[in-house]
C-alpha cells in the first residue's frame, strides 16, 4: 500500500458516517444475499464512471444522468443481484425509477439522490414485487457495521466478496477510504468495473473528486481483464463526505483512492471464473503511461497467453505477439522480457533459460495462497520512453467454459 495509508477493518462502512446493509430478499433462486444498500452522510458528493457499451442497462443511464443533473450530489445506492435488468425495454427504466423512488421515500431523500446498480442475467427484469417487499427490512438493517453484509449481497458468480478499507492521517486528522466490488466473468471494463462502490470521509469538491476517481479508475479497473467481454452494467460509484480536506492533501488522498481501487481490481481479476492464479503484466519504456497500460492489458487479455499460464508453459512468443498487436508502436529490437525472475529476452533476442524452472515458477504461483503469492509476474521493457503501466488478468481454464456454458441453465 502507498504511504501513508494502511489497511483496517470495515470495508465500505469504515469511513465515518456511512451506513450499509445487505439482505436475502428472494431475488435469487439460490437463497443467497441479493439486495444491498449503501447510504452516505449529508453533504456527500459522488463521482461515477460507467460502461461505454452502447447496450446499457437503464440503471447505468439513470445513475449517469442523476450525477450530472445534481452536480454530483447523491446519498445512496441500491444494488440488486440476480437480474441485470438490461435489454428489458421500457420496463428497465420504469423499474429503476420505481426502486429508487421507494428507497428515497424510506430514507427521506429526493429521488435524484438515490442511485441504483443491477447485476445478473441480461434480459431478465427485476421482480419488483419481491424487491419492494425487501426494502423495509433492508433499510432497518442499515448499520455502521453493515459493510460485510453489503459486500456479500452484490455478488453473482463471485467465489468471494471483495472489500478493503485504508486509513491515513492527513492534515492532523484521520481519513478513511473503503470499498467493495463484485465481478468474476464478463470482465473487460472500458470505464471502471463491473460493480464497485467506494466511500471516503473527507470533504472534496465534486469536480476535484470526479477527476481523482477517473485517474484512479484508469490505473485500476480499466487495467483488468478476465475474458475480453465488457458488461452492459459496469458501474463505479465513489462517495466523499466529511470535513473538507485542504488541497495540499489531495495527492495523498488520490494515492489512497488508487490503492483501494487497484486492490479491488486485482481481486476481481484473481476471482475470474475458473481462474487458478492472477497474472500481472508490468510494461515500461513506452511514450506514455496510457500506452504502457494498453500493452499490458493486451497481454493480460490474450487467450493464448492465458492458456499458456494455465498450462504452466513459459511460451514467451505469445507474450510478444500480443504486445505487438496492442496498437502501441515500439521497436522489437529493444524488447526485454522476464517471467518472474527468469529473463527470457534482451535487446530483442531470446536468451537461454531453464524451461523447467520457469514452468515450476508458474506452477508454484498457482498453488500459492489467494491474492498473496499467487501472482504470475510478466515484465516487459519495450524501449527507453518514460511510460510505465500495469494490468491484471487471470489464466483461462476449462472451468470458465463450463461455468458460462451453464450460466442460465
Amino acid at each position: 500500500m502507498t504511504h501513508p495509508w494502511h489497511p483496517i477493518d470495515g470495508g465500505v462502512t469504515a469511513p465515518q458516517g456511512f451506513l450499509a446493509a445487505g439482505i436475502t430478499a428472494g431475488l435469487k433462486a439460490s437463497g443467497k444475499p441479493d439486495l444491498s444498500l449503501l447510504v452516505a452522510p449529508p453533504g456527500a458528493v459522488c463521482a461515477g464512471t460507467f460502461t461505454t457499451s452502447v447496450v446499457r442497462a437503464a440503471c447505468v443511464d439513470l445513475c449517469a444522468e442523476r450525477l450530472v443533473s445534481t452536480g454530483g450530489r447523491a446519498r445512496a445506492v441500491l444494488t440488486n443481484s440476480g437480474q441485470a435488468n438490461a435489454c428489458t425495454g421500457e420496463r428497465g427504466l420504469v423499474d429503476s425509477l420505481g426502486a429508487t423512488g421507494a428507497v428515497a421515500e424510506r430514507l427521506g431523500l429526493a429521488a435524484e439522490e438515490v442511485l441504483i446498480c443491477s447485476t445478473g442475467v441480461i434480459g431478465v427484469p427485476i421482480p419488483m414485487d419481491i424487491l419492494l417487499v425487501g426494502l423495509d427490512p433492508l433499510v432497518a438493517a442499515l448499520s455502521p457495521e453493515g459493510g460485510d453484509a453489503a459486500a456479500r449481497a452484490i455478488l453473482t458468480t463471485d467465489l468471494i466478496d471483495k472489500q478493503l478499507a485504508l486509513e491515513a492521517t492527513l492534515g492532523g486528522r484521520r481519513v478513511r477510504i473503503g470499498g467493495m466490488a463484485k465481478g468474476s466473468g464478463m470482465i473487460h471494463p472500458n470505464m471502471a468495473t463491473m460493480l464497485a462502490m467506494l466511500s471516503c470521509d473527507a470533504g472534496v469538491p465534486a469536480p476535484v473528486w470526479q477527476a481523482m476517481v477517473k485517474r484512479a479508475v484508469d490505473r485500476s479497473f480499466n487495467a483488468i481483464t478476465v475474458d475480453g467481454d465488457t458488461s452492459t452494467n459496469d458501474c463505479f460509484l465513489a462517495f466523499a463526505a466529511g470535513e473538507p480536506l485542504g488541497p495540499e492533501h489531495f495527492d495523498a488522498l488520490e494515492a489512497g483512492l488508487t490503492a483501494v481501487a487497484s486492490w479491488l481490481g486485482r481481486a476481481i481479476a484473481r476471482d475470474g471464473e475458473g481462474a487458478t492464479c492472477l497474472i500481472e503484466v508490468q510494461v515500461a519504456g513506452t511514450a506514455s503511461d496510457a500506452e504502457a497500460i494498453t500493452v499490458a492489458r493486451t497481454v493480460c487479455g490474450s487467450s493464448l497467453v492465458k492458456c499458456a499460464v494455465h498450462g504452466r508453459d513459459p511460451n514467451w512468443g505469445r507474450i510478444l505477439a500480443a504486445a505487438g498487436r496492442s496498437g502501441v508502436a515500439f521497436d522489437p529490437g529493444a524488447v526485454a522480457l522476464w517471467l518472474g525472475e527468469h529473463q527470457l529476452m534482451a535487446a530483442g533476442q531470446p536468451l537461454p533459460f531453464d524451461r523447467s524452472a520457469a514452468s515450476a515458477y508458474i506452477r508454484d504461483r498457482a498453488a500459492a495462497a489467494y491474492l498473496q503469492d499467487d501472482t504470475v509476474l510478466i515484465r516487459l521493457h519495450v524501449g527507453a520512453g518514460p511510460g510505465q503501466g500495469r494490468a491484471w488478468g487471470c489464466d483461462l481454464s476449462d472451468q470458465y467454459i463450463r461455468i458460462n456454458a451453464d450460466y442460465t441453465t
